[in-house]
């Protein structure tokens, strides 16, 4: 099996774990458990909490004593048996602390396939700008086959979708012993305290740009986070009304969702055509004014006769997630040096899917719970919606204002070995 087919099967699978469970886990949350917004906030945490320090520690570990391949196996195999056990769970207490264990699994593999598939390909003296997106795209239709898969099968409010996961993590998570060796770097002779304790990718911090570059990764992380959480019960709560609960949209709302990755399908291989042309500053703004569309368009959106809003919302956030997501860990990667790839790539999960997760994810909790319900309990959406694209907004302001990088038309043309 060649090394594309195996990155390929790799990030297909990476990413039907995490579609089989995390856009429909709010309708098995409010429908299934009915358990409150603020702990809904609190347990979609816990993929923030986990990546302040997981993905950055995995990347240590991946860079200085353990392949990231072997690494990513036991992680996935431990997730898988995670996940198994996560059903089993009848309190919102319990459940955090399981599905943090979950996380603590799980968020590291992001970074580390990243690394796996950056190794693979420059070991094979591949373009990783190049080569990579067409490779990536097939973790976003895993994505999407995944969330058919528990939408078509009725699972969306059901444990069921946990199983399917936990499968899928334990066939990775084997497979992956199979993938290409990443050679660990134990360094020279010569090493500071920094470099012995495998922390030089956070010295990328002292350089201004980078650090307000994971500034932004941070705001943006928010971003990403409120639309998984909320997408799909936003979707599921037409139902109580009237004349939309019967429309093909409530029934699957999982599946007009994956029009989000669809989308993705498309611009993940548009990226190496406005990175090479524009630079990393245009095209993670892009992505900023996307998000205020994204959620503007939810704002005023509804499954009749504003079908089309929601349609072209979903269509948007393929360019808003991987205009940030992918393109900002190529970035990374042609700042940085191999022997930091996996602790840097690390470092920017950490604050998007870290920090940026947290900020989202407690904070949207809160306000929803203190000003978006009625006296019933009902949601507010539009008022929501609106509320997160003025944070948006706000964001893509700062960002043109302070980032200042300037763009050479060959800086990401031919990445370093």
């Amino acid at each position: 099996m060649g090394i594309k087919l195996k990155i390929t099967i790799m990030n297909f699978l990476q990413f039907f774990i995490w579609g089989a469970w995390l856009i429909t886990i709010g309708g098995y949350w409010f429908q299934n458990r009915q358990w409150t917004g603020t702990e809904f906030g609190v347990i979609f945490s816990t993929m923030g909490i986990a990546s302040l320090f997981m993905p950055a520690i995995a990347g240590i570990i991946a860079d200085r004593w353990i392949n990231a391949e072997k690494l990513l196996g036991i992680f996935h195999i431990a997730g898988a048996a995670v996940l198994f056990m996560l059903p089993k769970v009848n309190d919102p207490t319990t459940f955090f602390w399981v599905m943090l264990l979950n996380m603590i699994f799980y968020m590291p593999t992001i970074s580390l396939a990243i690394t796996v598939a950056y190794s693979a390909l420059n070991g094979a003296n591949l373009n990783v700008v190049k080569h990579y997106p067409p490779i990536r795209v097939f973790g976003t239709i895993g994505f999407i086959v995944a969330m058919w898969t528990v939408s078509l099968l009725k699972f969306e409010t059901s444990a069921m979708q946990f199983y399917v996961a936990s499968g899928a993590s334990l066939v990775l998570g084997l497979f992956s012993f199979t993938l290409p060796k990443c050679a660990v770097h134990k360094g020279g002779e010569s090493k500071t305290f920094v470099d012995s304790l495998g922390l030089k990718a956070f010295t990328l911090f002292k350089n201004s740009k980078m650090a307000m570059f994971f500034i932004f990764s941070m705001l943006l992380g928010a971003s990403l986070q409120l639309t998984n959480a909320y997408g799909d019960t936003f979707l599921h709560d037409f139902a109580k009304v009237p004349a939309y609960k019967d429309l093909l949209t409530i029934e699957y709302p999982a599946i007009i969702m994956s029009i989000s990755q669809m989308s993705e399908t498309l611009f993940i291989l548009a990226i190496p055509f406005f990175l090479l042309r524009f630079g990393i500053k245009k095209v993670m703004l892009i992505s900023m004014v996307a998000w205020v569309l994204r959620f503007a368009l939810f704002g005023f959106g509804n499954p009749a006769e504003a079908l089309w809003m929601i349609i072209l919302s979903n269509i948007i956030y393929g360019m808003a997630f991987d205009f940030f997501n992918i393109s900002g860990s190529l970035f990374v990667e042609t700042q940085t040096d191999s022997s930091i790839r996996a602790s840097a790539q690390g470092v920017f999960m950490m604050m998007t899917n870290g920090f940026g997760a947290i900020l989202g994810s407690w904070s949207s909790g809160l306000m929803i719970d203190h000003y978006f319900k009625d006296a019933a309990g009902n949601f507010e959406w539009q008022g929501i919606w609106l509320t997160f694209a003025a944070y948006s907004l706000v964001v893509a302001i700062l960002f043109a204002v302070l980032f200042r990088h300037k763009h050479h038309l060959n800086e990401v043309a031919v990445l370093k070995h």
